[in-house]
């Protein structure tokens, strides 16, 4: 990390910053805070918005979680963002995303379904990281690409596809930038 996390547990300032904090806990229990919670009660107006905002992407929506986990692990492999990755491919294999067809998000440059069984994801989970790839890689998403998302999601969906992609690849720089978790040089972990 370039800056010092805050101490664990965290020393606020005030009844508001304690607020803050407990909220943050509530959403992370059972586990503990993370690092990068902990990097971002450096500032706790930005780390509540923050918390309020991910929470809403990752728990609110009505995405299904195989295409939502698929969705952050591309966004951590375009943007080199390996502590994401090892916290969210877990949860794409937990969501029933098989090992293969996570070395194919790692391994590919550009993303086309190849044969029938395409590493083992159907023709939405295709949409999704595709729309991801080029959202993260490029910003401006090619008509092709949108239309095969919208070919398999409905309005509300593809709503929550592009928050969460946005959503992910502002969790992915900030912590590249301030290496939270000292992981994010390291590249993917097999252990997942």
């Amino acid at each position: 990390m370039r800056i010092p996390y805050v101490p664990n547990p965290p020393e606020p300032a005030s009844p508001e910053e304690e607020a803050i904090v407990a909220r943050i806990a509530a959403r992370r229990a059972p586990r503990p805070l993370q690092p990068l919670d902990l990097a971002l009660l450096h500032a706790p107006p930005v780390a509540d918005g923050w918390n309020a905002f991910l929470g809403a992407v990752r728990t609110r929506t009505t995405l299904d979680a195989r295409s939502r986990e698929l969705a952050i692990c591309r966004v951590a492999v375009c943007n080199g963002a390996w502590y994401e990755w090892a916290h969210h491919a877990p949860l794409a294999v937990a969501a029933g995303v098989s090992e293969r067809a996570l070395e194919e998000v790692v391994r590919r440059e550009t993303l086309v379904r190849e044969g029938e069984e395409g590493a083992g994801l159907g023709e939405k989970e295709w949409a999704v990281l595709r729309y991801a790839d080029e959202m993260t890689r490029q910003v401006r998403v090619s008509e092709e690409v949108f239309a095969a998302l919208r070919a398999v999601c409905g309005e509300r969906e593809v709503v929550e596809v592009t928050a969460t992609v946005a959503a992910y690849n502002c969790v992915s720089r900030f912590l590249v930038a301030l290496d939270v978790g000292e992981k994010n040089g390291t590249g993917p972990d097999a252990a997942h």
